[in-house]
């Protein structure tokens, strides 16, 4: 176990001298939330696939393998969709705006001043989702080194804290492609063909396991069903989310790029549930489906691949973790503080970006980081009080998605959407959905399914019973998609959709003309 060990440690220290490095990049409000808007293709596939893919798509993809075979794949399969239709045929749109928040794209599309109502539901969603990637610490640090719970959660949150504060959103996108890169090895070329191996082949699985196992449909199609609404539905509106999508350099980036990888992701979940199959053939009487990975792992692979495999999964409980907590960070400060004190965003410069010095450039990056620093705090102790995961991950699920969805995207699609309708289907879905748990329990279907219904109701009727959006904001609002506006957040790029060059050494400054989705809505 010494090399395992050793594979570990120098990952774990890996991690944090690439965000001591990424802190030198990190000179403005711009580089510090979005990396200064300037990925390249390769940079923004890598961390966008990072992001969504993170311990419950992989120990937990595992797990619903073991359980019901081939059909486990369908969670991460939903999240997948959901990626591509927010690359396809949403990311240019919002990539053109040259906002940091969700919140600021509902403000700027209703002209109203919802950020503090919607930044509060995305404030508990991104909070509950750091929450339950870090608590996947104390599983994978007791396989690895037997640490008691606490101290694992505190060290694994502690490392997510340190690279995510010193660098922001710089730091983060290079630790998460390094992670992409261990993840993509661990899962994908070794464990996934070591597992298939040691279990006899996709022969020797179909003679040691039930026909059922081999069935698209096993799961259920109401599971599956549920799962479209919750995560494919939820990467189309996730802060999370979004601030990747800001990164991007141009329209192409955020479109091709997230379409590359949201096809990675349909890959590892069939790598996921065919390696959760492999293990119920080899290991048929675990007492629970969520230990299916670690011991594979631990029984199945070669001294030296265990280590890295272990650190795969690490890597992907800290890139969700981080990119989690620099949302809820994001949020907090830019949607609920700064709101609530009645501080105005400083405009970026021409380029896009603060100046690092005068105009409160630094105060800029000095104020976000103490917000990441004081909710990781937050995220740490919650983590270390909380048991129930998934509980915790579908409430804020149920309120994201019940709450914010119909007027995110009724904002995108129909121009006839209003501020009154929006604010009423915040409401509406979210009091559904908090009703229908609290009556039918956290984990019963019928939340998300009443609370979608409830929010689209409301903000059609709001919306038709009132008078329409004033013209000069719907102006505002298709000079800002089509590149060519302002707002506080700072003036975007031009029409063409250039930025400033490629972070990823692909190609000069400057990216190729937009092509996304057109202007009005």
């Amino acid at each position: 176990m010494a090399v395992d060990y050793a594979v570990i440690i120098v990952y774990l220290v890996g991690m944090l001298a690439v965000g001591w490095w990424g802190m030198r990049r990190a000179k403005s409000k711009s580089d510090f939330l979005v990396a200064g808007r300037r990925l390249g293709p390769v940079l923004y596939s890598g961390t966008m696939a990072a992001i969504v893919l993170g311990g419950a798509s992989t120990i937990g993809g595992v797990g619903l393998g073991y359980q019901y075979g081939l059909s486990g794949a369908w969670l991460v399969f939903t999240i997948g969709f959901g990626l591509l239709a927010l690359s396809l045929f949403f990311s240019a749109r919002i990539s053109r705006l040259k906002v940091y928040t969700v919140s600021q794209m509902l403000d700027l599309r209703y002209g109203g001043s919802s950020s503090v109502i919607s930044g509060a539901v995305m404030w508990s969603y991104t909070l509950m989702l750091a929450v339950t990637s870090t608590i996947a610490y104390a599983t994978i640090f007791d396989v690895i080194f037997g640490l008691d719970r606490t101290l694992a959660i505190m060290l694994g949150g502690g490392i997510v804290i340190a690279y995510s504060t010193l660098g922001g959103m710089w730091s983060i996108t290079l630790t998460d492609m390094a992670q992409f890169v261990v993840k993509s090895v661990g899962v994908l070329l070794l464990l996934l063909p070591i597992a298939v191996w040691k279990a006899g082949g996709i022969d020797g699985m179909r003679e040691q396991l039930p026909d059922e196992y081999f069935s698209p449909m096993n799961i259920g199609v109401q599971t599956v069903f549920t799962y479209v609404l919750i995560y494919s539905f939820g990467m189309l509106i996730g802060q999370d989310i979004w601030q990747r999508v800001f990164t991007a350099r141009s329209d192409t980036v955020a479109r091709n790029g997230g379409a590359v990888a949201g096809v990675y992701c349909l890959v590892y979940a069939i790598a996921g549930a065919v390696i959760g199959t492999s293990a119920k053939a080899l290991f048929p009487k675990l007492d629970s489906p969520d230990a299916a990975f670690a011991t594979i792992v631990g029984e199945a692979l070669p001294i030296g691949v265990k280590g890295l495999v272990l650190a795969a999964a690490l890597s992907a409980v800290m890139s969700t973790s981080s990119g989690a907590l620099i949302a809820c960070a994001t949020v907090a400060n830019n949607d609920i503080w700064k709101r609530l004190r009645r501080t105005p965003a400083k405009p970026e410069s021409s380029a896009g970006t603060e100046s690092a010095t005068g105009d409160g450039g630094h105060d800029e990056v000095r104020g976000n980081r103490l917000f990441i620093l004081v909710m990781g705090a937050a995220v740490v102790a919650i983590s270390i009080a909380l048991n129930d995961v998934v509980e915790a991950l579908t409430v804020a699920y149920n309120l994201l998605v019940g709450g914010l969805l119909v007027p995110i995207l009724g904002g995108l699609v129909w121009k006839r959407g209003t501020a009154h309708g929006a604010l009423g289907a915040v409401a509406a879905g979210g009091a559904t959905v908090v009703a229908m748990m609290a009556w039918k329990g956290v984990l019963a279907n019928e939340a998300i399914y009443y609370g979608l219904l409830a929010s689209l109701l409301t903000y059609v009727a709001v919306s038709l019973a009132g008078k329409p959006t004033d013209p000069a904001v719907l102006a505002e609002w298709r000079a800002r998609l089509a590149g060519e506006g302002h707002t506080d957040a700072g003036p975007g790029v031009g029409a063409s959709g250039e930025g400033s060059g490629g972070a990823d050494g692909t190609g000069p400054a400057g990216g190729k003309p937009g092509t996304g989705a057109p202007a009005g809505v």
